[in-house]
């Protein structure tokens, strides 16, 4: 294969795929993106092509579908495809896959296992218990403070099986959904009851090839809750800045020694393999270690860094942030490739960002993260008057502005070209700038640009952070009697009005 004709499987349809696509076409070794099945962003891309032939849970059609087209790397998105094993297809067809094993990717899969796996190598986390009876998690609800525990389904819920109660009826509540009415399916069979932390919660996107090599990005910060001011159900991720200039050198370096090495190295330890099989007995004997990427929630709180969750797989709505913040000399298809063939150490210094901030605010449907309207019309851009109520599509350029990228999600093309909603999280509007001031106005003014019916996004993206810089500035420049209380630098007033 010469250096520029690398073709790539992409798999996944959301807003993390499109901006994956959108910063791997610019490798100068990739020919062609296929993508299963893609979104109506997707679908107009150069060098960029949509799949239907195959479903993107039908790993035994996506290997045929790879084998006759060639394709050189597969890249798996969503957290389903990747727990449910799709490296293992592809490591049997000896094509390189950017997913971890399905025995590693349990990190994920299940939280139960997660933190018991971090209670055993002494990575810092919150207490928890874990239940698989109804009436044993609810007495124990009875014994504790609800409005200070977390509950959590042991599955998979696709970032909604969260619920942080503010009181003991909607701690009963949410178990009985979970347990009783099997609202998140057999995810909800085992519940993780934990102590709610308090403080910054942060997320690291790491590189890993399985060697013990590793490669984080700048930590970012996600908004979970639907609502500003922190408030309203959890959701898959309305929001991320990055990077975060209140973590010092010694924080990274913290996270990096003290949670992500002892992480792939207890699962290396763990003697993670697949099924016994002969062509793998090697395998079995010196563990099937963590390859691809790594997403490590972590809580900074009083007492420390804390983890509160694992991915394994790159995050949403993260992953559009670091694609803006990544250099444009960085090469993500080789750094995938290295990852997925155990080379990670020979590229990990060409792992860059450029200056700046990258800023990301989605925009959803009304009724997200519940129930949601699809099928309505999309315009991105200036919407002439009266065609906003016919559903009629006016625009979809990708970029408005310098600095801005429009990421498409829950999107979709009717047979005639339409552009509508498909989706909860419908569009990402990610944005690139000097200063986070200047990154987070950016991608509120393309939230500006984007019209279709009910849609909602939080105002204050990034607001907490800003707020404190604000605070910074007037205690440096007015002569304060008295130091400003903690209390000063954890509200959430900054709101944007684009």
């Amino acid at each position: 294969m010469s250096s520029n004709n690398l073709r790539i499987l992409l798999v996944g349809k959301g807003a993390r795929e499109h901006s994956l696509a959108w910063k791997l076409a610019q490798s100068p070794s990739v020919e062609h993106i296929y993508v299963v099945p893609g979104n109506g962003g997707t679908a107009g891309m150069e060098k960029v092509t949509n799949v239907t032939m195959a479903a993107e849970d039908d790993f035994p059609s996506l290997v045929n579908f790879a084998k006759e087209y060639g394709v050189g790397l597969v890249v798996a998105g969503p957290d389903d495809a990747v727990v449910n094993g799709i490296a293992g297809y592809f490591e049997d067809a000896a094509i390189p896959c950017f997913a971890p094993s399905k025995k590693a990717a349990e990190i994920e899969g299940s939280k139960a296992y997660s933190k018991a796996f971090m209670e055993k190598y002494n990575i810092s986390t919150a207490s928890y218990k874990t239940f698989d009876n109804y009436d044993d998690a609810k007495a124990y609800l009875e014994s504790v403070d609800c409005s200070h525990i977390v509950l959590k389904v042991d599955g998979l819920a696709a970032g909604k099986g969260v619920v942080l109660p503010t009181n003991e009826g909607e701690a009963h509540e949410a178990l009985r959904l979970m347990m009783i009415e099997s609202k998140f399916g057999s995810s909800g069979q085992s519940v993780v009851i934990e102590e709610l932390l308090d403080g910054d919660e942060i997320s690291i996107l790491t590189f890993a090839d399985g060697t013990g090599a590793f490669k984080s990005l700048p930590p970012g910060q996600d908004h979970k809750r639907i609502l500003e001011g922190n408030k309203g159900p959890n959701t898959g991720g309305m929001g991320v800045y990055a990077p975060l200039d209140f973590l010092t050198s010694d924080d990274l370096r913290i996270i990096d020694q003290d949670i992500i090495k002892p992480t792939l190295d207890g699962l290396r330890a763990e003697g993670i393999a697949p099924a016994m099989r002969i062509s793998h007995i090697l395998t079995l004997l010196t563990g099937r270690p963590f390859a691809g990427m790594l997403f490590t929630g972590v809580m900074m709180t009083s007492k420390g860094l804390k983890v509160l969750e694992y991915n394994a797989r790159f995050g949403d709505p993260e992953t559009q942030t670091m694609m803006m913040l990544l250099a444009p000399e960085c090469d993500l298809a080789a750094i995938l490739m290295a990852c997925s063939t155990k080379k990670l150490q020979a590229v990990a210094d060409s792992i860059s960002v450029r200056p700046g901030f990258a800023c990301n605010v989605v925009v959803a449907a009304g009724g997200y993260p519940e129930s949601y309207h699809k099928g309505d019309g999309i315009f991105i851009g200036e919407c002439p008057s009266g065609l906003f109520t016919q559903g009629l599509l006016n625009r979809s350029t990708l970029t408005l502005f310098l600095g801005i990228e429009i990421f498409h999600a829950g999107t979709e093309r009717t047979a005639n070209g339409e552009l509508v909603t498909s989706g909860g999280r419908v569009l990402s509007v990610a944005a690139h700038g000097p200063t986070l001031e200047k990154a987070v106005s950016l991608a509120y003014e393309g939230v500006k640009h984007i019209q279709f019916k009910d849609k909602t996004y939080r105002k204050d993206i990034a607001a907490r952070l800003l707020t404190r810089l604000v605070c910074v500035q007037m205690f440096m420049s007015v002569p304060w009697k008295n130091t400003p209380s903690d209390e000063a630098f954890s509200h959430d007033e900054l709101v944007w009005d684009p």
